[in-house]
């Protein structure tokens, strides 16, 4: 296999994934981050995020000199007569106030490579972008491009799922490239070559789509399943037995069929509003999605509407909250469900005791957390608690002893937002349960 020198710009959770990965499959990659506290940490050696199995992928790689990172797009393409051959562009695309993605990180990147650049390179959007982005991406380009460089724009979107990030990117469902040319192609097929995936070569505005497309289709699913989560409790049926008896149809799966209280996290809800917002912008009102985000909203407000039945009075209760990440294996809080749970219980006048494995210290960052008691394990955060709730489906939480978790608590109310627990051994433990979706 031919190595390649590549750059990736942006070291958040795609960016660093990404790169270590590629320098682990054999390129020379040279990571770019602008944040002088992230780069000071990087070459240190210490990953600045949580996810399993990349601390030792970095380190490997670093040790064998294919990863090392830069504080400028200028820096990390390389010396000239010797720039990267593919630039992945891994900045944020945050949502604006109109759900609209921000991309000026995107185009200021494309701008410093178009000025640098001195070889044939392709162009890669790996951030998450709307259709039409690698359009602007290459006017960009040609507008700053001086000395007529050759290039090539590409879409090669990231379906890494935090928590298994390093696995989704060595062992893919499937590679998409989104190219318009043949040379841009075999670059990238080039790059992909030691993984053996499914590659799926399309043109850059579908493979565009493939993503946002996706994102929004998974969180229809698991919108889908709260929806009839909240009628199963409205009738006494069990919505896990409902999803079980769904999902054994090979056409629907039993993947995303997971009732809790809604999703979060960066992707999903960006994703579905950049959809939505892109396709009104080109004239069709993609009014499904508008009621995915409608019923998400409404299932991130479960906690407190059961436990104002479960305790009549909120004020001056105490309430534990177990799990803060949006999701397990991640301690990113960037849109977690935890943070409207404890925005409407604090409105309300209630004290927080909360405890999650990895994420307690990016949530101390967050204001909904101020005055919160940040536990040291989950029988410390239900000591005195009137109520407690599940709000991250963390593995450890599985184990846990029932009677102890009782013992610590003023009032025996377990609200299982995630469906961890099995109903009849939470109340032959001594708990008032309820479980989202089930009787």
């Amino acid at each position: 296999m031919k190595s390649l020198d590549l750059c990736v710009v942006g070291a958040g959770y795609v960016g660093l994934v990404t790169g270590a990965c590629l320098a682990d499959i054999g390129h020379r990659v040279v990571c770019v981050d602008s944040d002088p506290k992230k780069l000071k940490s990087l070459r240190a050696g210490k990953v600045p995020i949580h996810e399993p199995g990349l601390d030792e992928l970095f380190r490997r790689n670093v040790r064998a000199k294919r990863l090392t990172f830069a504080a400028s797009v200028e820096e990390g393409l390389g010396a000239p007569g010797r720039r990267a051959a593919v630039v992945f562009i891994a900045v944020g695309t945050p949502p604006r106030a109109d759900g609209s993605a921000d991309l000026s990180a995107v185009e200021a990147v494309a701008e410093t490579v178009a000025r640098h650049m001195d070889s044939y390179t392709v162009i890669v959007d790996k951030s998450t972008v709307p259709v039409e982005t690698g359009e602007w991406v290459s006017k960009t380009i040609q507008r700053f491009n001086k000395s007529g460089t050759p290039y090539d724009v590409v879409s090669n979107p990231e379906f890494l799922s935090e928590g298994s990030a390093v696995k989704d990117f060595l062992h893919p469902d499937r590679v998409v490239l989104g190219v318009s040319s043949k040379r841009a192609e075999e670059v990238m097929r080039a790059v992909y070559a030691p993984l053996k995936a499914t590659v799926l070569v399309t043109d850059v505005k579908s493979a565009e789509l493939i993503k946002h497309a996706s994102n929004s289709f998974l969180a229809t699913k698991i919108s889908y399943i709260n929806a009839v989560s909240a009628l199963c409790e409205k009738v006494g049926a069990d919505v896990k037995m409902v999803a079980q008896g769904m999902g054994l149809d090979r056409r629907i799966g039993p993947m995303f069929l997971n009732a809790g209280i809604g999703f979060g996290g960066f992707c999903f809800p960006k994703d579905l509003e950049a959809f939505y917002w892109i396709s009104r912008q080109k004239g069709y009102d993609f009014d499904l999605l508008k009621s995915v985000q409608q019923i998400n909203d409404r299932q991130k407000g479960w906690v407190a509407r059961k436990i104002e039945e479960k305790l009549w009075n909120l004020e001056g209760k105490t309430v534990a909250l177990l799990g803060l990440a949006f999701k397990p294996d991640t301690d990113d809080m960037r849109y977690a469900p935890s943070i409207d749970v404890a925005a409407q219980l604090k409105k309300r006048g209630v004290r927080l005791r909360v405890f999650d494995p990895v994420a307690a210290e990016r949530a101390k960052e967050l204001p909904q957390f101020r005055g919160a008691h940040f536990a040291k394990d989950p029988y410390d955060a239900a000591k005195g608690a009137d109520a407690l709730a599940v709000v991250t489906e963390w593995p450890m939480f599985k184990t846990l002893e029932l009677k102890r978790l009782k013992r610590a608590m003023r009032t025996p109310v377990l609200l299982d937002g995630r469906n961890v627990f099995d109903p009849a051994a939470a109340r032959a433990a001594g708990f008032e349960y309820a479980g989202v979706g089930r009787p």
